[in-house]
């Protein structure tokens, strides 16, 4: 008989994380003391427990934009070298510590930019720290491999230079591109010399896209960006009836299997949908669209990859063969080589489910 599927015993389970952002994950007590150390006022308390309530007070609106707003106080105390290292060591750490086994953490390095450092000098900031806390995170036990992914903000003029910053930065770390900020009024397709840059050196990309947009903001992302995975995703849902044959477009994304990388506590924070039970993940996952369940951010959404999967599982009845499945398709799209990928699903990925089934 197999391990009962709780929030404890998931807590063991590898975990495969495609959309975490490093400036939506800082620990409470880590933003007091940068502030301290780089002299920022901004933070509405100086109690750590206080402030992480803040936070997800704060981002728990049903407002994307009002949501957005709270990565002020983070992205100001990442404006340095030495706290952008500390902060992607300890995001390694703790994901490690959360059992997850491969992750790829998203940065916007142009957010860092404020204080005059220039976009390579944050690259290798990030990459860094994240080297530090996977070695870190080796020694005690709990090995995870994480991968970077350079955002452009979709409102800024960047794009260009953070594609060109990937490619140079791909064979230290950097898995892919991705664009963020507000869909409406910022189509992805917006800058073609970025996208360009991409093909030429068949750099992966990722997009968000059917976030706060439907299905246009889909179609824009897949066919003017070309990306590879959808950054949220979710709201190809729209093109899901109930009842009835699928949308075209979603009958493209269910056939070609892009990943879907869905953040369901981030989506009911931000009002895209009332509850984790309303949630279309469930829905999505049932009629085999390729459903990855992520964090997106842990500080705003109070989450972790372990608390999320066990949310969502109870609010769509789940079982350990829909926790591997979604786990099997997250590194099955991970940006990672092929023979990382192998590795992890033939060494740690299907021996730990097999054993938590036994």
């Amino acid at each position: 008989m197999s391990t009962p599927l709780t929030p404890e015993t998931l807590a063991r389970a590898p975990k495969v994380l495609l959309h975490d952002h490093l400036d939506g994950g800082l620990r409470p007590q880590t933003v007091i003391e940068l502030a301290d150390e780089v002299g920022y006022r901004g933070l509405p308390t100086d109690d750590p427990e206080d402030l992480g309530r803040w936070f997800r007070k704060s981002a728990d609106s049903g407002s994307l934009e009002r949501y957005l707003l709270t990565f002020a106080h983070t992205v100001a105390v990442m404006q340095r070298p030495e706290t952008i290292r500390r902060v992607a060591r300890e995001c390694a750490l703790d994901l490690a510590a959360d059992g997850v086994v491969y992750a790829e953490v998203r940065f916007a390095p142009e957010l860092s930019t404020a204080g005059g450092l220039a976009l390579d000098a944050v690259v290798e900031a990030l990459q860094d720290g994240f080297a530090a806390g996977s070695a870190e995170a080796a020694a005690a036990g709990c090995p995870i491999t994480v991968g970077t992914l350079l955002c452009a903000m979709r409102q800024a003029d960047r794009w260009v230079e953070v594609a060109e910053a990937v490619v140079r930065h791909r064979d230290s770390g950097v898995v892919g591109f991705d664009l963020a900020g507000p869909e409406d009024g910022f189509p992805p397709d917006r800058v073609p010399e970025a996208i360009a840059v991409l093909d030429r050196a068949g750099a992966h990309r990722t997009v968000h896209a059917g976030e706060a947009a439907g299905i246009a903001s889909i179609r824009t992302a897949l066919d003017g960006a070309r990306a590879e995975r959808l950054g949220h995703g979710v709201r190809i849902a729209d093109d899901v009836p109930v009842d009835g044959p699928l949308g075209p477009l979603a009958r493209r994304v269910l056939d070609e299997q892009v990943p879907l990388e869905i953040a369901p506590s981030s989506n009911v924070q931000t009002g895209a949908y009332p509850s984790l039970v309303e949630h279309p993940v469930g829905r999505l996952h049932r009629l085999g669209f390729a459903v990855t369940v992520n964090t997106d951010n842990r500080l705003m959404s109070g989450v972790s990859a372990t608390s999320e999967l066990a949310d969502v599982a109870a609010a769509h009845g789940w079982g350990w063969d829909d926790v591997q499945t979604v786990t099997e398709r997250a590194l099955a799209g991970a940006f990672a080589e092929d023979a990382v990928r192998a590795r992890l699903l033939a060494d740690v990925v299907r021996p730990r489910y097999a054993a938590l089934r036994s």
